[in-house]
């Protein structure tokens, strides 16, 4: 008795602790709210101008992250919806809406009357109901100097069938939060944790809450035993059964004055349904412990749910976070959760089955190759990494490491460029540049990654390209839309720039691509100009992040490129690139 009492006691000085902690984020966060709040609904009245639906044919979206990628029920369509980009100077925020047909390969740009406001670090969640409806809720708006927040705790559904947004306005839901997660169980919605930041402090949650989508009305759960600890950014599915899967997530705690600690959880929890039927369904949580591989720790890895049973996660990045410094690996990697089976494993690219008979053909009747083959055995099977020392506003050190790829990758890819120098006729195996925060969605048991974004530096690369594969097969990844680095702006900052106003900044849109076409002039400039020569600083640059740049640079010229004139390319692009680095 004595244990159990002190717990409970425990147990409510916790939760003591984090309501104190709400209401002094909440006070400090007021003024921020109040002040973003005129810059919002001036937005809402530009917004509030649309009187009719307008659909338009468009090229792919600008780069963005944290945006939602979301499967339309009935159509072979992908609905794309807000999200954030950062040029180095100035955040823009989006409440674009975008449809992406899946058989034509193309963009439509949907133009409806009453949006959301423009917002990122939301959730998404399809049901079929009426042709279709998009629930969104919450996310986050930042000022375009990135130093205020606002968060939001709306609720939307887009009705897909009749092209309308509609807010729902029901009371008892969630508080406004980021990074939280929502997933379509039965006929409910359910959220589950997230942050809420101001300037000063941030609040970290674990409560859970229900939407009811037949009598619009939340509800919040209190589900018996352990629950998760507080978190966003996690991994969150439901089974067959109707219960949900809670996997990992990224908190942070202050340890003291201006000195906190960021924590990656790996550890997974089964939310469950009982008394199903009953006028008031009882939850309780309980402790997974899976077999198999479970994924390596990293925070930003985006969600979605594959066929068989399954869910999986991609990408994502690991922070190492020293006193003074942080180092980050980023990662394109696939890892799936069998539901059924209780068991991880990590998604392992097989190769078309054509590639592997023609290299074994290859491999048999070529005894000349056998030179060319030792040397391509003695290239670097492992992981390319890009390390550089920054200095973040704040004054602290990062030190910045990005895995370009992983063993796997770059064995798949040298065979298949040996298959293309024999050959001539084989296309290179590609695969996502690693990234974090990037959309996903399925369909069809086809997987979808558009966007998200990676770092080098000090510089922040915003992806606006378009990737699938096909999650039966598990054969070979696709470009849908190439990534384009002529359109990577990156500004640096500058006390002039900091004192525009803040309207023009946060707009987003035209204006970003507009600048970014003059920049990609001015870097064409720079590679014809006699005077910049490579140092050895960049030689090594290169020599560690060429298989990159190659890729990259094959994947804008095309398939039928010639190699020297390729390696030409990459070598430029990459000189670029460190030169504007430095």
């Amino acid at each position: 008795m004595g244990k159990k009492g002190k717990r409970e006691k425990k147990g409510k000085g916790a939760e003591k602790t984090a309501a104190k902690m709400e209401r002094k984020v909440s006070r400090r966060a007021r003024k921020e709210e109040e002040d973003l709040e005129a810059l919002i609904a001036e937005f809402q009245s530009l917004d509030a101008k649309k009187t009719q639906v307008i659909e338009t044919a468009c090229p792919p979206p600008s780069p963005r992250l944290n945006g939602s990628l979301s499967a339309h029920p009935e159509k072979d369509e992908l609905i794309l919806f807000g999200g954030e980009y950062f040029n180095g100077q100035k955040t823009y925020l989006y409440n674009e809406l975008y449809v992406y047909n899946i058989r034509k390969n193309s963009w439509t740009k949907l133009e409806i009357p009453n949006p959301p406001p423009r917002r990122c670090a939301h959730q998404a969640a399809v049901v079929p109901t009426a042709g279709g409806q998009l629930w969104v809720f919450g996310g986050e708006f930042a000022s375009p100097n990135g130093e205020q927040f606002y968060h939001y705790k709306d609720l939307w559904v887009l009705h897909l069938a009749t092209k309308t947004w509609e807010q729902i306005k029901a009371s008892g839901g969630p508080s406004g939060r980021s990074g939280h997660r929502m997933v379509a169980c039965k006929r409910q919605l359910i959220l589950f944790g997230g942050f809420h930041e101001s300037a000063r402090d941030y609040i970290y949650y674990n409560d859970v809450y229900a939407f009811n989508l037949d009598s619009f009305t939340w509800s919040k759960l209190s589900p018996s035993g352990i629950a998760p600890a507080p978190r966003s950014g996690c991994q969150m599915a439901t089974t067959p059964e109707g219960s949900v899967i809670i996997y990992g997530g990224y908190s942070k705690q202050r340890i003291k004055k201006d000195v906190d600690k960021g924590t990656l959880h790996t550890d997974m929890f089964l939310l469950k349904a009982e008394g199903s039927g009953k006028e008031e369904e009882k939850w309780a949580w309980s402790r997974l412990n899976p077999s198999g591989v479970k994924p390596t720790p990293r925070s930003g890895f985006s969600v979605a749910v594959g066929p068989n049973n399954r869910s999986l996660l991609f990408g994502g990045v690991h922070d190492e976070e020293e006193e003074e410094s942080i180092e980050g690996d980023f990662f394109n990697d696939i890892y799936f959760y069998d539901i059924g089976k209780n068991r991880w494993f990590p998604g392992q690219l097989k190769g078309p089955k054509s590639e592997k008979r023609k290299r074994r053909r290859g491999r048999q009747a070529e005894a000349e190759g056998a030179g060319d083959e030792e040397v391509e055995k003695q290239a670097p099977q492992g992981p390319v990494e890009i390390i550089k020392e920054v200095v973040a506003e704040d004054g602290t050190v990062m030190t910045i490491k990005q895995v370009i790829s992983g063993p796997a990758g770059e064995k798949e890819r040298s065979e298949s460029e040996e298959e293309e120098e024999e050959d001539g006729a084989l296309s290179p195996q590609v695969e996502p540049c690693p990234r974090s925060n990037a959309m996903l969605a399925v369909k069809h048991g086809v997987l979808y990654v558009y966007g998200g974004m990676f770092e080098v530096g000090d510089r922040q690369f915003t992806l606006s390209d378009l990737y699938s594969i096909d999650l039966h097969k598990m054969e070979e990844w696709k470009v849908l839309v190439e990534m384009d680095p002529k359109a990577q702006e990156w500004l640096e900052e500058s006390e002039s720039d900091e004192e525009e106003d803040d309207t023009e900044g946060a707009e987003g849109g035209e204006e970003e691509e507009e600048s970014s076409e003059e920049e990609s002039e001015d870097e064409e400039g720079e590679e014809q100009h006699p005077s910049v020569q490579p140092d050895e600083k960049h030689a090594d640059y290169l020599s560690r992040t060429e298989q990159y740049w190659i890729k990259l640079a094959r994947s804008n010229m095309g398939p039928d490129a010639k190699e020297k004139k390729v390696v030409k390319v990459a070598h430029a692009m990459a000189k670029t690139f460190y030169e504007d680095s430095v």
